[in-house]
């Protein structure tokens, strides 16, 4: 069993954090591109707003596929205070749990860059920042906190950031705009990212995975923390997911009343964002867990465990191996006879393929982690 799988303090296992966490993976597997397929074939306003939402918005707005890579980052910070902060109230060493957190982060990292061309060797137009990175910095340094700080201060960290990255947006000026442009070309995080990072920039102009918004994606991360910490008191399962439940509503509206003074925006992850995503991720971590922990409804969530069990590992995989020739290769003939419906049900059997390998894994009882 993997070491970062979380119990709760009577030492039952958190399953709800396996299934959520393998919720937010299976969009990154394919799960999208079956509700895109499917809104070409049938169109009609139900299938066209659902493949909407499979998309990202853009520079400004929020739509459900900006949801998934804070989720994900948001999952790693609950894990925190079951696995860095167990170890430190057994009294475990400093020097190893410090190396500990920097070998999971650094490898995150490496697998991040070895995603984007590290291992052509053509640094100058390689992307240095990946999501990866970003997750192995935020977990490193939420790690930290854990350490060394109460949740008193995480929360006060957290916001703290995010105020001071509206702040700074707001009121550093630009060379050549001003300040308080929220424009791509204009906003302080587009001239960060031109004058600090190497190589070729994302989006062009700027990258999803900047400077600035690395600090705000740090909130993200200790917002899970935050709600890690509530999972591992002794209260109640109830009590549990009704606190998770107000903090969740409550951050939605702190996101929503922001938004209207500082834009939604994932692309460079607007304090707005955080909180409005925050707040998904807290209702969604609500849901799971009081239906698949507190009430014990927990066969459905196979499925999704499975996929959650090994998220790196299919995460890297999909990058290196061609699951969409496998599918092909084993159900090409039968999708000659589906007619229209065939690039959606082509799309379903890559998922399942993909699944197919993840749950092999798991009755080998082999989990790969960073």
């Amino acid at each position: 069993m993997p070491d970062n799988c979380p119990r709760i303090v009577t030492g039952h296992r958190l399953t709800s954090l396996d299934a959520l966490r393998g919720f937010t993976m299976l969009w990154i597997i394919g799960g999208d591109k079956i509700f895109r397929e499917l809104a070409k074939v049938w169109e009609n306003p139900i299938t066209e707003t659902l493949a909407q939402q499979m998309k990202h918005a853009g520079w400004e707005g929020f739509l459900f596929l900006d949801l998934i890579a804070p989720l994900f980052l948001f999952l790693v910070g609950v894990v925190l205070p079951f696995s860095v902060g167990r170890r430190v109230e057994q009294g475990a060493d400093r020097k190893k749990l410090y190396l500990h957190i920097a070998k999971r982060a650094a490898v995150l990292i490496l697998l991040g860059l070895i995603n984007y061309g590290l291992l052509r060797f053509d640094w100058p137009q390689m992307r240095w920042s990946s999501v990866l990175g970003r997750i192995g910095i935020c977990y490193f340094f939420a790690a930290l906190l854990v350490i060394h700080t109460g949740w008193q201060t995480q929360a006060i960290v957290a916001i703290a950031i995010m105020i001071l990255f509206w702040a700074a947006v707001m009121f550093i000026p630009v060379p050549g705009y001003g300040p308080g442009v929220l424009t791509p070309e204009g906003c302080l995080t587009t001239y960060i990212d031109q004058l600090i990072m190497p190589g070729k920039l994302g989006l062009g102009l700027y990258d999803r995975q900047g400077i600035l918004s690395t600090f705000t994606s740090l909130s993200t991360a200790l917002m899970g923390v935050l709600a890690g910490h509530w999972l591992r008191s002794s209260r109640s399962g109830n009590r549990k997911a009704a606190g998770l439940l107000i903090a969740g509503l409550a951050s939605l509206l702190a996101g929503h009343i922001w938004g209207k003074f500082f834009f939604v925006s994932r692309n460079i992850w607007t304090s707005s964002f955080a909180l409005l995503a925050g707040g998904w991720s807290l209702l969604l971590l609500t849901l799971f867990y009081w239906v698949v922990d507190v009430i014990g409804y927990k066969k459905w969530s196979f499925f999704l465990i499975v996929i959650g069990m090994n998220a790196i590992a299919i995460w890297v995989g999909q990058r290196y191996f061609d699951f969409n020739y496998t599918a092909k290769f084993f159900f090409g003939g039968a999708l000659k006879y589906i007619g229209v419906a065939q690039p959606i049900v082509l799309a379903f059997c890559v998922v399942m393929v993909k699944w197919l390998v993840l749950w092999f894994l798991y009755r080998k009882k082999i989990f790969f982690k960073a």
